[in-house]
């Protein structure tokens, strides 16, 4: 029925191909090209017998808009799903409008290089002007938006957890269980031990940044920034229990305040253990997160990206990991003139993914959408050219493909509220 072209062979990848080959009638053709073929060789031969879809490998660099164009000319796919770097988001877009394919991606774009003059002077702008200082950002991509409609063309941005399924979320509360929503409060809560004093459960490079960060909230229509995990909650989760919870800034608040912008305060929260904070402070502290490159023994090397080869790989998180992962939002709105509040969520066992996949919670959670959203794109049940994020789609179709491979909603229409 379909041909598809995955970019990227991770941790999230490989959970994303696996479940495509669950639904190898939508799913018939796949072909995984990144950097590293071998690791693309890998798990082609891992799925050999298992499934009908019919997988190829290639080598590509993301970064490089030629090779691109080379590889899905070549290919001839349906849809480019991105799941590399959030650096290399910018370059796969180009050469999905050259080539005419569909694009979709997991994560908003960021630069690698944030001392890059060029960038820097974009970036500082957009500070003054909205207000919040985060690297990431979907201005960049937002900016495609004419080219894909005038291409015919899909962009399918943030079609992960967060983001992704909690906008979904968000569209199916608005849908179906308000009028008006007034609040909405997305809390990450990952209650798994990997048995490590300190690993990131993805890539490094990014989760670090992402973390390092002020954080910051929607309220009444503007930005209101905060100094790093200055802001703690602690919530107690169906099936992990009590947690600390902090206030950071996520990209999935920066669009849901334009596609419902009724609301008066959004909020993302995350959850982290003690260990955790103290050793990403003490490696902030001396210069371990840093993207600017140094010199040492006669070699430039980014200190963040030194980090990143000395963490363990993510990937091989898997067989080591015990808990499970709640993720969700909480609502307070109106409905028919009552005040009412809401919350849906979704709980993951980090080992029932791995005797799935071979993955812990956190790729799971985002490899599962990624396959949900691109199943929606080739069955055509998301079809409008532009570029969007998921929450400006029905959430009905996708939320039940959640349910039915692997990652079930729960609703709870009492829950405790996070003051």
């Amino acid at each position: 029925m379909s041909r598809v072209l995955v970019i990227g062979c991770g941790g999230v990848a490989s959970v994303a191909i696996r479940k495509c080959c669950q639904a190898d009638d939508v799913f018939t053709e796949l072909c995984i090209a990144s950097r590293t073929k071998s690791k693309c060789d890998a798990l082609a031969a891992s799925l050999a017998g298992k499934t009908k879809t019919k997988i190829t490998t290639a080598q590509v660099d993301a970064d490089d808009v030629e090779q691109l164009k080379a590889l899905i000319s070549g290919y001839k796919p349906d849809l480019v799903m991105n799941i590399a770097l959030p650096y290399q988001d910018l370059t796969i877009m180009d050469a999905c409008l050259a080539c005419g394919v569909n694009y979709m991606d997991t994560a908003n774009y960021e630069p690698e290089d944030t001392d890059d003059p060029e960038w820097r002077a974009i970036y500082e702008k957009r500070c003054k002007e909205k207000g919040f200082s985060a690297y990431f950002d979907y201005s960049w991509q937002w900016a495609y938006r004419e080219k894909f409609e005038q291409a015919g063309l899909t962009a399918l941005l943030g079609c992960g957890f967060d983001p992704g399924v909690t906008q979904a979320y968000c569209a199916y509360a608005k849908k179906h269980e308000f009028d008006t929503i007034d609040t909405i409060d997305i809390l990450d809560c990952n209650g798994g031990d990997h048995g490590y004093p300190f690993a990131t459960n993805f890539n490094p490079e990014v989760n670090l940044r992402e973390v390092s960060a002020p954080g910051s909230y929607m309220e009444n229509g503007k930005w209101v920034e905060i100094p790093a995990m200055s802001i703690k909650r602690e919530y107690d989760f169906e099936d992990v229990g009590p947690k600390d919870m902090y206030l950071l800034h996520h990209e999935e608040i920066e669009s849901l305040a334009v596609n419902i912008p009724e609301v008066k305060r959004i909020r993302f929260f995350m959850t982290f253990g003690q260990s955790y904070l103290t050793h990403m402070r003490c490696l902030e502290d001396v210069g371990m997160l840093s993207t600017t490159p140094v010199n040492f023994e006669g070699h430039e090397i980014v200190p963040i990206k030194f980090l990143k080869a000395l963490l363990p790989d993510p990937a091989s998180l898997g067989p080591r990991t015990r808990g499970k992962t709640n993720i969700g939002c909480i609502f307070t709105g109106k409905k028919d003139g009552q005040e009412k509040k809401y919350y849906i969520y979704n709980v993951c066992d980090h080992q029932e993914c791995y005797r799935e996949v071979e993955s812990q919670a956190i790729s799971y959670t985002t490899g599962v959408p990624a396959m949900c959203g691109a199943m929606m794109l080739l069955t055509g049940k998301w079809n409008k050219p532009g570029v969007y994020t998921v929450e400006e789609f029905d959430p009905d179709p996708f939320l039940d493909a959640l349910d039915r491979f692997g990652l079930p909603r729960r609703e709870s229409w009492n829950p405790v509220l996070v003051d």
